[in-house]
């Protein structure tokens, strides 16, 4: 099943609003009140539902339990994936207190920094120095890495992940990273992501 960065990016809307729903009472649901509801077009919402569930039934829609079911499959919520961070200053910290991540069968075992200063701090999270990071994850069999250092450490902590067996790699550092075949890469540019919205913002002024 292929399903596309936008369409993943409307699907938790969607199972927000199934879980909302009592499914006694609403044993049937169509993509036309879904649109409705969140506000959306209901050209799109068919589409969406459509690249993870097929065709709701004729003038009945979508079994609304069925339905809350492949969402959550398709969103990873019935998974866990071994994730770790690097780079514990205000970012990684930040990313660290989320505590969504769970719903989407993330799970951070632990953050790493070679700052033993921010070492020593408390938090619901243990933060453990850089020179146990690869004996951890390979202990532990981390499958996916997070990046929060600067520009000028991301690319030796990301080929760090990789030769600790890490296979998907969420990158918030500004730079472009180099990874082999097999590993998948993500990066999030947050000031590009403000700027695009600024620019958004402009033409509405």
């Amino acid at each position: 099943m292929t399903v596309s960065k936008a369409t993943l990016g409307r699907l938790p809307r969607y199972l927000e609003f199934l879980r909302e729903l009592n499914h006694e009472k609403v044993p049937y649901i169509s993509a036309t009140r879904i649109a409705e509801k969140l506000n959306l077009g209901e050209v799109q919402v068919r589409k969406d539902l459509a690249s993870i569930s097929g065709a709701g039934k004729p003038k009945l829609g979508y079994v609304t339990d069925e339905l809350t079911e492949q969402i959550e499959e398709v969103l990873g919520y019935n998974r866990s994936t071994k994730a770790v961070l690097v780079g514990a200053g205000k970012l990684g910290r930040a990313l660290l207190q989320f505590d969504e991540f769970q719903k989407y069968g993330i799970e951070i075992l632990a953050a790493f920094d070679s700052n033993e200063q921010i070492i020593n701090l408390t938090g619901k999270t243990e933060i453990i120095p850089m020179k146990q990071f690869e004996s951890f994850c390979k202990t532990q069999k981390v499958q996916l890495g997070i990046i929060t250092v600067g520009e000028g450490s991301a690319q030796a902590v990301c080929d760090q992940m990789i030769k600790s067996g890490i296979t998907a790699i969420w990158n918030f550092a500004p730079c472009k990273l180099k990874v082999p075949a097999g590993v998948l890469l993500q990066n999030e540019n947050l000031a590009l992501s403000l700027a695009h919205l600024n620019n958004k913002l402009c033409k509405l002024n």
